[in-house]
């Protein structure tokens, strides 16, 4: 045991103590409108960047641009394994800057970037490209690889399955979660949006997921998986029941975090364990926010996502 990483785990849990919780979360989702949620969390640890009055998707961002500040914070309390694993983790924000950053090339709006800081890898090369074509150029000698075509939606696929396939070789203790996202990712893409997986996506997955990638319905798409990950899609039989995998998704990871905060030893899987935890209830939060921006509930339903 280090100091180091004493000190990383002992920030760890002072940012637990500073999260929503479920509770306060389900109250947020039973308020009567989107104004009155935002002054609920105003004094919140997802205040920071929220204004009464401004439109939903810009409180989403700032609850989620919360968690990667305090990730951020989080990577700098830790000894470099730890500082490398969350940089990993949060990769997933680096993501969404591409895909948006994507989107804004082919002339429709996105949100703003996150501020990555220290946590980024390839982002301030890939944010100065100034197109499609460009864009996936640059990808394709980064960490994220060729996305298989300039289409803003084939490269939001790819940059997914990329986060996916770096947090499975990079953090063993997040492995399962990486493999199960993988799994909701294409099978949403396949089953939902019905379409094709570009082909250097497509051998990423197979990589992971076997022949799955390649199934036609949800069915076949669940007996094709590796055993281990067939939970996330029990008792679902349509694909319009995928939600209902995400939210067990984020059960899996919380609860797991937990398990990981629990051990007694000063460790990384703690430091990860803090990661889940806290991604789990910003989740929670947007989920909350989405049921308050149209008046409330019903409960039921948020139950079941949150």
């Amino acid at each position: 045991m280090s100091a180091q990483w004493v000190a990383g785990n002992v920030r760890a849990r002072a940012l637990l103590n500073r999260r929503l919780g479920a509770g306060r979360a389900r109250a947020l989702a039973a308020m009567n409108s989107l104004t009155e949620a935002q002054h609920a969390l105003a004094g919140t640890a997802y205040g920071r960047d929220i204004t009464v009055g401004q439109p939903e998707r810009d409180t989403d961002h700032a609850v989620c641009a919360a968690l990667l500040w305090h990730l951020r914070v989080l990577a700098g309390w830790q000894p470099a394994p730890g500082a490398q694993a969350i940089r990993a983790l949060a990769a997933g924000f680096e993501a969404n800057n591409i895909a948006a950053h994507a989107r804004r090339l082919a002339g429709a709006q996105a949100r703003p970037p996150y501020t990555l800081g220290a946590l980024s890898t390839a982002w301030p090369r890939l944010s100065e490209t100034s197109s499609l074509a460009h864009l996936r150029d640059i990808l394709a000698q980064t960490m994220w690889g060729d996305p298989g075509s300039e289409s803003p939606s084939d490269i939001a696929l790819a940059v997914q399955i990329g986060w996916a396939v770096r947090v499975a070789n990079a953090v063993p203790e997040a492995r399962d979660w990486a493999y199960a996202w993988l799994a909701l990712t294409v099978a949403r893409r396949r089953l939902v949006e019905q379409c094709e997986l570009p082909k250097p996506v497509l051998m990423r997955a197979r990589l992971m997921l076997g022949a799955a990638p390649a199934a036609s319905g949800l069915a076949s798409f669940t007996d094709a998986l590796p055993t281990r990950l067939r939970w996330l899609f029990d008792g679902i039989t349509e694909a319009d029941g995928l939600w209902t995998a995400e939210a067990r998704w984020w059960a899996r990871v919380e609860a797991d975090g937990l398990t990981m905060l629990g051990r007694s030893q000063f460790t990384r899987a703690r430091t990860i364990g803090a990661v889940a935890v806290l991604a789990a209830d910003a989740w929670r939060c947007r989920a909350a926010l989405a049921l308050a921006s149209h008046g409330g509930g019903p409960m039921d339903v948020y139950d079941v996502v949150a």
